[in-house]
């Protein structure tokens, strides 16, 4: 753990102040962020969380490494919508098979979207039906979970519902100390009867013949919102682990649903050490909702000319949600998207001529430092804009400009330089064996390629090709001339003429040794 992982703060909604991170296990940072439930396409709400906790990620990551942090995030498809269409659509598949068929369409979507905004992947990202009944494997399931709190009298079944008993917890309603008298079920489903206090809410919903539905000890039936989530998380995280986060609107009933059952029936003091949520998001200064019009889906401001006239790239709005601090409101406008992306264009110019190799150091300790501070991103871009003019007159500065970018995911070109910046670099493995099968016939020689600069690796992606790919075929073709393959060295040239990549070969100056260097023909 570095030093700088010492200094980082969090806001704790739990306890309502800012607290120093101390993660369970160094080597292993854990973190939950419920994701999407895919009935629609994600709009731009959806959009912050996702992008403000990947943010987090890549802050986790660089201050405990890159392999000791697990992000999980989930997708909800088990919804009485998606299960309903199911069953219409499919109603000869077993369940689990038709709602992958139904929700295929808007998780795919989902994934383009927050590809385009930049984010990197998730560790994991369960799907609900995939965690209602006992698995194979053992991992925690939804109906399990029921059974144990059944047994340790935090809930009970009446008319083939189960219901979770909040009198039996003596401390419910910590995180949105709400009075639980003033408490109501908050359930996805509805329950219609037979609670013993008003508070109580479902674990499990019975279905009728014509509603779709899974086996349990219950009967037939479905499980309530709040047991998904707390099944998934300790599945790939454990009764206990570091931070938990979502949107403000889940504080209650969702967040505080999930601790009750989790605490209750692992017998924990806590769910999660930190509760981190982001705030509430309104277009041109009003709520947003389809009744005013001003209902936007991430593709829909992508692709579409529906907000302010224009298209607007991934890159801009993530950039425009980071302007904003986490926690506080935010106001998502035109005027915003300008602004963000006239920074972009001012980055871009400065970063096009780059090698893209300067990207991958790490980010400045001055960068980090406002970023620990509760994910400070406007001070962090106020920073970066104090640093631009250094960029412009210095290569050192300039690359840990880039390098500064990459910590926050607003690296410009996000669709074409993103995905290949968050990967380690590496030959694909095809075409590593076809590399190793002929370098193994021959003495190697040194091989010299240039790495691209940001503009030509940009360029590269936006032609369909991988830059590292590029870089192999060079250096098979480098091995084919030390070994005299003529035909073989020209058709490798040609096949990357024939894709729009042009190759030139010069000496190193000092060991007299080829160079190939490459560029997109223009």
């Amino acid at each position: 753990m570095s030093e700088a992982s010492r200094g980082l703060r969090l806001y704790n909604t739990l306890t309502r102040s800012k607290e120093d991170f101390v993660p369970i296990d160094a080597g292993n940072v854990r973190m939950y962020v419920c994701g999407p439930t895919v009935y629609d396409f994600a709009h731009i709400g959806n959009a912050r969380p996702v992008i403000v906790f990947d943010v987090l990620f890549r802050l986790l990551r660089h201050l405990y490494g890159e392999t000791a942090v697990t992000y999980v995030r989930n997708i909800t498809d088990v919804d009485d919508k998606i299960n309903a269409r199911a069953l219409r659509d499919f109603p000869d598949l077993p369940l689990n098979e038709a709602i992958r068929r139904v929700t295929e369409k808007t998780a795919n979507q989902f994934h383009a979207d927050v590809k385009a905004l930049g984010c990197l992947e998730p560790t994991v990202e369960p799907r609900a039906t995939e965690f209602v009944q006992p698995r194979a494997d053992g991992k925690t399931d939804m109906i399990t979970l029921i059974q144990r709190l059944i047994e340790r009298g935090h809930a009970y079944e009446t008319n083939g519902e189960v219901l979770f008993d909040t009198a039996s917890m003596a401390d419910y309603g910590q995180l949105s100390k709400r009075p639980l008298d003033e408490q109501q079920a908050g359930a996805r489903v509805e329950v219609d009867a037979h609670k013993k206090t008003p508070a109580d809410f479902v674990l499990w919903k019975q279905s009728s013949p014509e509603e779709p539905g899974w086996d349990s000890p219950w009967g037939r039936g479905r499980p309530g919102w709040h047991i998904e989530c707390s099944a998934m998380s300790a599945a790939y995280l454990g009764d206990v682990f570091d931070i938990h986060g979502g949107g403000l609107d889940l504080i209650f009933p969702h967040h505080e649903n999930e601790i009750a059952q989790s605490r209750c029936a692992h017998g924990t003091d806590v769910m999660a050490n930190y509760w981190l949520h982001n705030g509430f998001l309104q277009v041109e200064g009003q709520k947003m909702s389809k009744s005013l019009g001003n209902f936007y889906t991430i593709n829909e401001l992508m692709e579409t000319e529906a907000f302010g006239g224009r298209k607007w790239p991934g890159e801009v709005l993530r950039l425009a949600m980071l302007m904003t601090h986490y926690r506080e409101p935010i106001d998502f406008s035109v005027r915003r998207l300008e602004e963000a992306e006239n920074k972009l264009k001012i980055w871009g110019s400065l970063l096009s001529e780059l090698s893209i190799d300067a990207l991958r150091r790490p980010p400045s300790p001055e960068l980090v430092e406002i970023l620990s501070e509760d994910l400070n991103t406007p001070e962090a871009i106020q920073y970066l804009t104090r640093t631009e003019n250094q960029a412009k007159v210095d290569l050192e500065a300039l690359s840990q400009f880039g390098a500064d970018l990459g910590v926050l995911g607003a690296l410009p070109w996000t669709k074409h330089l993103q995905r290949r910046y968050d990967q380690p670099e590496g030959i694909v493995e095809d075409e590593n064996a076809r590399f190793n099968s002929i370098a193994n016939k021959s003495e190697f020689l040194p091989v010299l390629v240039n790495r691209p600069t940001v503009r030509e690796f940009v360029a590269a992606e936006k032609l369909g090709l991988l830059p590292d790919l590029i870089a192999s075929q060079i250096a098979l073709r480098i091995i084919h001339l030390s070994l005299k393959n003529w035909s073989e060295a020209d058709s490798v040239r040609e096949q990357l003429l024939a894709q729009g990549i042009q190759l030139k070969d010069g000496k190193d100056p000092v060991t007299g040794e080829r160079v190939t260097t490459w560029e997109v023909k223009r």
